[in-house]
């Protein structure tokens, strides 16, 4: 099936969910409403896009100088004199990332910038190696849950017969905003030490998806955790192995998508932070930034949780006083390192270029970019060398960073043992910390697209929201619903969206869900 332009939307889960928009023209012939997009990454130019196609005038605003936000890049030196280019680190892009990969398909409609990777492997650091892989395993549920059980060294099925049934069965019904209401308040740990998961096979399986929010298990509510395992395992047939750019996100993703969206006339201001966002007299919203005030009809916010509330605290008339202090309370996820390291020699030739890892002090997944990466790859031809990344995510605030770093090298000793003779001919590494926090019971305090002004929207990955998205696919996804908010009060139609099911793909496993929830 295609959307506007011939754009497929939907992969091979034939029960993939179709998300249509209010009815309305299909853009406008006329005056146009002015929109400022406030952020520069995935969720802004997903809404820059569904409302310039539209024929809406669009300037984005973003503060760094380039696109992509936290999936920008940038330009670096590196110390044999050659040019690379940094960014915040590895990415999937899962194949159920339908919105996402819509959005990219505006400036490659083939997707020829992704490439995928064969396997998803999963590394155990405890006593002896234990490695999990998804390569053989099937793709369509309930399949998949049993093929991973019969291929995992860490999962058997005597460990199957060791868990708690009932505790696990929220995994089989899952709905959105249900599981919110009826797991939230609960730890991602705590809901795991329930189901009595082995510990190996716990680590793997739940722990580095827990971890793919930048959050310690003991913090992230049960609720997301739940939902992922439903985006990516029981409830979608896409499968767990993914796709990942074959160059540097600048050069692969958001420079093609940066022309495009100035093609369709959107003003790209990078390089400008947003000052202030307040009522216009008259109507509509005045931007500052810079202190150059501009008056806008609609105003996109479309900002990591720390910009967000940066924007909303100097801006005193936003919205209403209940709004603007959900949006203070909202919390960012701990400290994380990104560590690259151009190696003079090659690792292993069978090294994966993705290792997903647990047990290594720390270290939680390693990636060869010189596998998949044309830059990376095209350096390591050059000098016979290798580039390496890792990661390490929710580290402890306070954390002495120097020796994370170096901790962070060692482990990788352990797990590619070739590389304690290799020379570090440059490292550069990158702490952030502006991730959002999904913490226990703090979904009711995220906003969601609409605000109590219809003239201001939020989209990102910290938007809450009805269907069943996440991370990067959230992120695009809330940004085609804020353009689409935008569009139906002025009666246009927006943007189809697609989504893996919104529910447990077997209706026998349903209904056991169900009737477990009524038991005492």
């Amino acid at each position: 099936m295609t959307d506007r332009g011939g754009v497929p939307r939907r992969g091979r889960d034939r029960r993939a969910g179709v998300v249509r928009p209010a009815p309305g023209r299909d853009r406008f012939g006329g005056d146009a409403p002015d929109v400022a997009v406030v952020g520069g990454g995935i969720a802004g130019l997903a809404a820059a896009t569904g409302l310039a196609e539209r024929g809406v005038g669009v300037t984005l605003y973003e503060r760094e100088q380039g696109l992509g936000g936290r999936l920008a890049g940038w330009p670096v030196t590196l110390a044999d004199g050659s040019t690379a280019t940094m960014s915040r680190g590895f990415h999937a892009f899962f194949r159920q990332y339908y919105n996402l990969r819509g959005l990219l398909r505006r400036a490659d409609p083939g997707l020829r910038m992704l490439s995928g990777l064969p396997d998803y492997p999963l590394r155990h650091g405890g006593g002896r190696e234990l490695y999990d892989s998804f390569a053989r395993v099937p793709r369509t549920p309930p399949w998949s849950a049993l093929g991973f059980v019969a291929l995992s060294p860490t999962f058997g099925l005597r460990d199957l017969a060791r868990m708690d049934p009932r505790a696990a069965l929220p995994l089989l019904d899952v709905r959105v905003p249900r599981v919110y209401e009826e797991l939230d308040r609960v730890s991602a740990e705590d809901f795991l030490s329930g189901i009595r998961f082995p510990e190996a096979a716990r680590h793997l399986a739940f722990e580095v998806f827990s971890r793919s929010f930048f959050s310690d298990p003991g913090e992230l509510s049960a609720a997301e955790l739940v939902l992922m395992f439903h985006i990516y395992f029981l409830g979608s047939s896409e499968g767990l192995l993914f796709d990942v750019p074959d160059e540097p996100f600048p050069a692969a993703l958001w420079e093609p998508l940066g022309s495009y969206l100035a093609g369709l006339g959107v003003g790209l201001r990078t390089g400008t932070a947003v000052d202030e966002v307040a009522p216009a007299p008259g109507g509509g919203l005045t931007v500052t930034a810079n202190k150059q005030p501009r008056r806008y009809d609609a105003v996109v916010l479309a900002l990591d949780s720390g910009g967000l509330r940066q924007v909303v605290a100097e801006s005193a008339q936003l919205c209403d006083e209940r709004w603007r202090a959900r949006i203070g309370r909202l919390r960012g996820a701990p400290p994380f390192l990104v560590s690259r390291l151009w190696l003079d020699r090659p690792v292993t030739a069978d090294r994966p270029g993705f290792l997903g890892t647990s047990g290594f002090g720390g270290l939680d997944n390693v990636s060869v970019l010189d596998r998949w990466e044309g830059e990376a790859a095209r350096w390591a031809a050059g000098t016979g060398g290798s580039v390496v990344e890792l990661h390490a995510y929710a580290v402890a605030p306070g954390t002495d960073r120097a020796a994370q770093q170096r901790l962070l090298v060692e482990q990788l000793n352990r797990v590619y043992p070739e590389t304690r003779s290799a020379r570090i001919v440059d490292a550069l590494h990158e702490w952030r910390s502006d991730c959002p926090l999904f913490q226990v019971g703090g979904y009711g305090d995220r906003p969601t697209v609409r605000t109590p002004d219809p003239d201001v929207v939020v989209a990102g990955d910290l938007v809450r929201t009805d269907l069943p998205v996440a991370l990067m696919e959230r992120a695009a996804t809330t940004g085609f619903l804020a353009a689409n908010a935008l569009l139906e009060r002025w009666g246009v139609r927006g943007q189809t969206l697609w989504t893996v099911p919104d529910r447990g793909r077997s209706a026998g496993l349903r209904a056991l869900a169900r009737l477990a929830r009524r038991a005492p």
